[in-house]
C-alpha cells in the first residue's frame, strides 16, 4: 500500500452535480433537450472560468483542480487536462441512495477516454444502516478500486454518512446534534469497514467536522496500517460561507488534511443571479473566482500554522 495517496495540496472546485443542476438550478425534469443540455453546460463553463480567473489572480495552478462530469463538462475536462490542471470525474449515477456506476460495466472505457487525475465516487455509507446495501456497495467499489490501482490511476472517495431515521428520532430530529455526537465515529467506522472490504482510496473527501480531534481521528483511520500517503480533503455540503470557513479552518490545522472540495457555496449564488438575469456572465465568473480564492487563502494560511 506504499503507493497509495497524493503528495501535494489539493484545492478542488467541484461542479459534477447533475440532478441538482437540472432540477434544482433550472427546474427541469426528465430527459433534457439539446438546448437545455447546452444551458447546463454553459453554467458549468462559468464555474470553470472562475477557476481560471482565480489562477490568473495568483492561486497556484499546481494546487488547483476541477471535479466535473462527462455529461455536461466533457469539453471542460479536456481543456483542463490540456492546460495541466488536476482533474477529477465522477463514476457514480447521480442522486442514487445506493452507489452504482453511471455507465455500468462500461465504466473503465469512460475513465480511459478522459484520463482524469482522479476517478471520484460519491457514496452514502452509514455503518449503522442497511448491512446488505453496504455490502453491495463495497463489492462494487472494490472492483473499481482494484481496476484503478492496477491501471495506476488515482481514486477519490466522497464519503457521506447520513443519519439513520432511528438515530435522528433519538436526537429529536436535531441534525446538528447528529453531526457532532455520532457522525464522526460513524465516519471512522465506515472508513475501516470499506478498507477491510478492499476499497483503497488515495483521497477521502470528507464532510466538514467541527472539532480538531474528530479530524485527527479521520486522518488516523484513512492512514492506518501502512496507508501513510493517503490524504483527506474537506467538502462544503452546500453550507453558508461562515460554516465552510469554520470547517476549512479546523481541517487545515490537522496534518493529513491536504485541501478541500467546496462546490455549491462557491458557485450557486453566482449562477442563480446569472440564470435570473440579475447579474452578467462576467460578474458571475468574478464571484466564483472570489469565493474560490478565499477558500484557497484561508486553507493555506491555516495549514502553515500547524
Amino acid at each position: 500500500m506504499t503507493d497509495l495517496g497524493f503528495d501535494r495540496p489539493l484545492y478542488i472546485l467541484p461542479f459534477d452535480h447533475r440532478g441538482s443542476f437540472q432540477s434544482g438550478l433550472f427546474g427541469w425534469k426528465g430527459t433534457l433537450t439539446s438546448e437545455q443540455t447546452a444551458r447546463v453546460a454553459a453554467s458549468k463553463a462559468i464555474i470553470y472560468e472562475g477557476l481560471l480567473a482565480a489562477v490568473a489572480g495568483g492561486v497556484p495552478q499546481a494546487r488547483a483542480g476541477i471535479l466535473v462530469d462527462e455529461q455536461f463538462g466533457a469539453a471542460i475536462l479536456r481543456d483542463a487536462r490540456a492546460r495541466g490542471f488536476l482533474t477529477a470525474a465522477p463514476a457514480e449515477k447521480s442522486g442514487q441512495h445506493e452507489f452504482d456506476f453511471e455507465y455500468g460495466d462500461d465504466y473503465a472505457r469512460h475513465i480511459e477516454a478522459f484520463s482524469p487525475t482522479f476517478c471520484k465516487v460519491l457514496v452514502r455509507y452509514n455503518p449503522e444502516g442497511d448491512a446488505e446495501m453496504n455490502r453491495r456497495q463495497a463489492a462494487r467499489l472494490r472492483h473499481l478500486s482494484e481496476y484503478l490501482h492496477r491501471t495506476r490511476r488515482k481514486f477519490m472517495f466522497e464519503l457521506l454518512v447520513p443519519a439513520e431515521r432511528a438515530e435522528l428520532e433519538e436526537l429529536h430530529g436535531d441534525q446538528h446534534a447528529y453531526d457532532r455526537s455520532r457522525r464522526p465515529r460513524h465516519m471512522v467506522d465506515a472508513i475501516h469497514e470499506l478498507q477491510d472490504a478492499g476499497v483503497e482510496p488515495d483521497i477521502w473527501k470528507i464532510e466538514g467536522l467541527d472539532r480538531t480531534e474528530d479530524c485527527a481521528a479521520v486522518v488516523a483511520a484513512a492512514r492506518r496500517a501502512g496507508r501513510a500517503g493517503v490524504g483527506c480533503i474537506v467538502l462544503g455540503r452546500g453550507e453558508d460561507e461562515a460554516k465552510v470557513e469554520a470547517w476549512l479552518s479546523t481541517a487545515a490545522g490537522v496534518p493529513g488534511f491536504i485541501g478541500f472540495a467546496v462546490g455549491r457555496t462557491t458557485f450557486w449564488d453566482a449562477l442563480v443571479g446569472w440564470r435570473d438575469g440579475r447579474t452578467t456572465r462576467e460578474a458571475a465568473v468574478t464571484e466564483v473566482a472570489r469565493r474560490y480564492t478565499r477558500w484557497c487563502h484561508l486553507f493555506a494560511e491555516r495549514a502553515t500554522e500547524r
